[in-house]
């Protein structure tokens, strides 16, 4: 069967194409000509000229190879950047490929990457039958809508959907979770927030990534969302504990309760926001929702439905994020 990625250029889309030329899958990955591709030179896959902007580029990906499953993980996922940037991935560019996999003869499953964060940062984790909620962060907002126009395309015209809500994300090649906080380790600006008391939801995302290959084949997933995290309950104390060590940093020092964490971050993106001054705040609302807030969300749902059972655990996944990092300094 035939697989089309969308995000395989960053960090979850590039590990699920890994993952699934290894099991020899046919990987077509949908690219723009400027993507960085490195990860997988090499692999048996198929790279397609492509934009979620471009619909004909999506038709002729979708429709024209005879595509079997699609995995949308392309987004704009940052916590900091212009509102049209986080419109146009994450909401239009979700209408545009949803238009091409609805003129798909041969399409089995669309699996729609979301995020916990549509359910609008509860005091309370909740399970997949809270409803989404507007908590007015862009990412919050615009993947919500995206995931909203996934819905509306499963039940007014039956596309066969399947959506994953993951957590905390992190792992060799991440971002925001291993890239970002080892500079900010190594600079001594990492900053608590309630001594890190709050579970971070992590998962890594070789979990993650075989969490979403056995949704898409699994017939009682069709029409479901589902939460993902590896369930461990570990708090931001603990991970950044465990990645000062990987890494040889020295722990934190800098502490903040939730309620001046929030308001130095709304302090600190006011000139970024009226001045539209380069670069991203030190610390945004965002951050302090994800840094402070229980993220833990159940994941039963997952475990009855497609037997998701995480493989890596926390410290091996840190184990594994720190070996990247320094292999690739």
């Amino acid at each position: 069967m035939t697989t089309l990625i969308t995000g395989a250029s960053g960090f979850l889309g590039g590990r699920l194409a890994q993952l699934l030329a290894a099991q020899g899958e046919q990987v077509i990955v949908l690219a723009r000509p400027t993507s960085d591709l490195r990860h997988l030179a090499g692999l048996p896959i198929r790279i397609v000229p492509g934009d979620l902007t471009d619909l004909a580029s999506l038709r002729a990906a979708v429709v024209g190879m005879g595509v079997a499953h699609i995995f949308h993980c392309a987004a704009c996922s940052t916590d900091w950047a212009p509102w049209k940037t986080y419109f146009d991935a994450n909401v239009t560019g979700t209408q545009n490929l949803l238009e091409a996999a609805l003129e798909s003869p041969t399409l089995a499953r669309f699996v729609h990457v979301s995020t916990t964060d549509v359910y609008g940062y509860p005091a309370i984790p909740c399970d997949e039958s809270a409803p989404t909620r507007d908590a007015g962060l862009p990412y919050n907002q615009t993947k919500r809508l995206g995931e909203l126009a996934v819905w509306r395309a499963h039940q007014d015209h039956g596309l066969p959907v399947t959506i994953v809500r993951p957590a905390t994300i992190y792992g060799p090649r991440g971002k925001d979770f291993t890239v970002e906080i080892a500079t900010l380790l190594r600079q001594r600006l990492m900053a608590t927030i309630d001594h890190g008391r709050a579970p971070g939801g992590f998962a890594y995302v070789d979990n993650v990534a075989e969490a979403m290959i056995a949704a898409a084949h699994h017939p009682a997933t069709l029409g479901h969302a589902f939460n993902l995290s590896d369930g461990t309950h570990a708090t931001w104390a603990d991970y950044v504990k465990l990645f000062s060590q990987a890494i040889h940093a020295k722990p934190p020092w800098i502490n903040l309760s939730f309620a001046a964490a929030t308001n130095l971050a709304s302090v600190l993106e006011t000139p970024h926001r009226l001045l539209k001054l380069p670069g991203r705040p030190l610390l945004t609302r965002h951050a302090v929702q994800l840094l402070g807030i229980n993220q833990e969300f159940p994941i039963a749902k997952a475990k009855e439905t497609f037997g998701f059972a995480p493989k890596i655990s926390l410290e091996e996944g840190i184990a594994r994020s720190a070996a990247w990092l320094h292999d690739r300094a």
